[in-house]
């Protein structure tokens, strides 16, 4: 029997395959809800906590008043 026959006679494989992939689907699907779910919190602590440190990154770069501005150097 040649083997394209063996694959396109096989319905029970088809069949087979139409329920695994959906189910297998379905599995990772609820097991990343629960992941989510689980260490949601854990994340979020460190989103903001990172997003603090990156504001006050970035005020740093503000603008300084007058009176603490360094003298620039000209003589480059």
């Amino acid at each position: 029997m040649p083997h394209t026959q063996l694959l396109a006679g096989s319905s029970a494989f088809a069949a087979l395959i139409w329920w695994v992939v959906p189910a297998a689907g379905l599995i990772g699907a609820i097991g990343y809800v629960i992941w989510v779910s689980k260490f949601k919190t854990k994340f979020e602590s460190e989103t903001s906590r990172s997003v603090g440190q990156f504001q006050r990154f970035q005020e740093s770069f503000r603008d300084v008043p007058a009176d603490e501005k360094p003298e620039s150097d000209t003589s480059l």
